[in-house]
């Protein structure tokens, strides 16, 4: 149960799947789909769908790299929150969204696992808010040249941990794209 006890509402934020984020990421179009359908499954549902777009040097605003992929068009009504930072809650109005949609329950989905998504949750989760993470709708790249670990083992390993996080008033959990409830 979340901390923000005037926030019932549940959302489903997307983050970062973006054509140069997720170009030659891990099970790419398997993670894509499934967050197609997480997408179709919440606007079905009439839960508001959140979408997280990163821009920086690399990824600059308004090129093809930082479009979201053609797979995931968002609707002009949903909320888009800007980022340059990984904790899409950092120097963005992504709190002041949720405050307004009365959001005190996330679903998260996107890129990249070992990066944004780690980010988010653990940022969204100090705040108060309820996470779930789709365990099979996050991805990420292979850093494994710079020290890290295969992406499949990234993504079992932030699963793993995740579905065992807890503080006081929250939860923490993960989930499959097919058992994602949007009802607390």
């Amino acid at each position: 149960m979340t901390n923000l006890t005037d926030r019932p509402t549940t959302a489903l934020m997307v983050i970062d799947v973006q054509n140069g984020v997720v170009a030659e990421a891990h099970q790419r179009d398997a993670v894509v789909a499934n967050i197609r359908s997480l997408v179709d499954k919440a606007r079905d549902e009439g839960i508001p769908v959140v979408w997280v777009q990163h821009s920086d040097d690399g990824l600059v605003k308004g090129s093809d790299d930082w479009a979201y992929v053609p797979e995931l068009p968002r609707l002009d009504s949903e909320p888009l929150v800007h980022k340059s930072y990984g904790d899409s809650f950092e120097g963005t109005d992504l709190e002041d969204v949720l405050a307004k949609a009365g959001v005190g329950r996330l679903v998260v989905a996107g890129a990249e696992t070992d990066a944004c998504i780690r980010s988010t949750i653990h940022g969204a989760f100090t705040r108060g808010y309820d996470v779930t993470l789709v365990g099979d709708a996050h991805t990420t790249n292979d850093n494994s040249e710079w020290g890290a670990p295969p992406p499949d083992q990234v993504i079992a390993h932030t699963n793993l941990y995740w579905q065992y996080h807890s503080a006081p008033g929250r939860t923490a959990g993960v989930s499959t794209t097919t058992d994602v409830s949007f009802s607390v």
